[in-house]
Formats: structure tokens, C-alpha cells, sequence
């Protein structure tokens, strides 16, 4: 059977029922198959349309998240701030930067930062291991029952 024939064999379906029922229940079966095939075509419109639209929702969704979760960082002036004398700040001013652009070069800043922190974390297992071997290597050099150099003898106050 082809994956086109399905309908065909729902109707002989309907068909072979309705010679065993009487004619009223075949009409019956009947629009309710196509009630059941009226609805799933719905659903598969609403799945199309959210399929279509969700993925923007949820973008924009956690883009205003995180924008309200950025934190405020005390060390940025606005150009737009007046400065002491009353004018804008001069400092701002000989960059030509916007607060956008700031605030871009703040989470550039942030995120150099966590990429740091991560690769000295994935370090941290090598860097043990090293100082374990150090340790075990001089615990050894104090079990070690030879002569050892006066040069490397502590001297002891008496």
C-alpha cells in the first residue's frame, strides 16, 4: 500500500462497517471521521504557526531578560552627565563614545574575563597534580636517611 492510499482505506473501512451497521450509524462514522480529520488539520496549522513564531518569542523573551538582570556598573559616566563644571564630561567626550558603545566594551570586558576564569578552572586539575608530585617528592627528601649537604642543613639556634 502507498503512503498516498491511506485515505482509501479509512473509507473502505467506513464502507465495509456501514454494510454491517445500518445506514444511520455510517453517516454517523462519517462525520466523525471527518470531524477527527477537520481537527487534526487545525492542529497541524497551530503547530506550523507556533513552530513559526515561538522561536522569536523566546529570543526576545530572554533578551529582555538578561537585559534587566545586567548589572550597573558604577565606573561608567553617560556623555550625556554633566561633569563639575556643568558641561558635559570632557573625559567622554575625547572618545566620542556612546553609552551603547561603552556598555558593549563593558560586557567584551565581562566576557574575556569569564573565558579567563574558565580556562584557569580547566587548569586547576594539571596545576594539582604538579603540586602533589612536589609534595610527595619532598616528603620523600624528609624520610631520606643519607647525608645530606651542611649547605642544605638548617642551621639550628643554640
Amino acid at each position: 500500500m502507498a503512503l498516498n492510499d491511506p485515505p482509501k482505506a479509512l473509507e473502505s473501512r467506513v464502507d465495509f462497517r456501514g454494510a454491517e451497521c445500518g445506514p444511520g450509524e455510517s453517516e454517523r462514522e462519517e462525520e466523525e471521521l471527518e470531524n477527527l480529520e477537520s481537527d487534526v488539520k487545525k492542529m497541524a496549522q497551530k503547530i506550523l504557526e507556533y513552530r513559526a513564531t515561538l522561536p522569536d518569542q523566546l529570543k526576545n523573551t530572554f533578551a529582555t531578560i538578561l537585559s534587566a538582570q545586567r548589572p550597573v556598573l558604577p565606573g561608567f559616566v553617560s556623555v550625556s552627565e554633566p561633569g563639575p563644571s556643568g558641561k558635559a564630561n570632557p573625559d567622554n567626550e575625547s572618545g566620542g563614545t556612546t553609552p551603547m558603545e561603552e556598555e558593549q566594551k563593558a560586557s567584551e570586558k565581562v566576557h574575556l574575563l569569564k573565558e579567563k576564569i574558565s580556562s584557569n578552572m580547566s587548569a586547576m586539575p594539571t596545576v594539582l597534580k604538579r603540586v602533589k608530585e612536589c609534595i610527595s617528592k619532598i616528603d620523600e627528601l624528609d624520610s631520606y636517611s643519607g647525608i645530606i649537604h651542611p649547605a642544605f642543613k638548617r642551621k639550628r639556634p643554640s
